[in-house]
């Protein structure tokens, strides 16, 4: 599995997790959203991670995971932090999506 993560991405990831006094953040592309599948971010303790699950290690103690069935929908993406005028959000840059919706919130393979 390649995901990659801009130095911007996983500096506001290690920000967001201090922040919020969790260790991982979980991304899980889940069924639903206009196009498909859509993305789902939640943060959870390192206990509820599965030995299937993949994970990066960002520093501090902190972790990116992906859900194991996950991995085929969204191996390839790359994670950056995009900083506008009128807000900032992650962008999923995902090479496996054939079709989004105009929010970028899903996707469809």
């Amino acid at each position: 599995m390649a995901i990659n993560i801009t130095d911007k991405a996983k500096a506001q990831l290690i920000e967001l997790l201090t922040k919020n006094n969790k260790p991982c953040v979980l991304l899980q592309a889940k069924g639903g959203g206009c196009a498909g599948f859509k993305y789902d971010w939640s943060f959870i303790e390192e206990n509820k991670v599965n030995e299937n699950d993949s994970f990066i290690d960002l520093g501090n103690n902190k972790y990116f995971i992906i859900d194991s069935h996950s991995v085929p929908l969204i191996d390839g993406m790359t994670v950056n932090w995009k900083e506008e005028i009128f807000g900032s959000n992650f962008e999923l840059i995902n090479p496996n999506a054939k079709a989004s919706c105009g929010c970028g919130e899903s996707f469809g393979v």
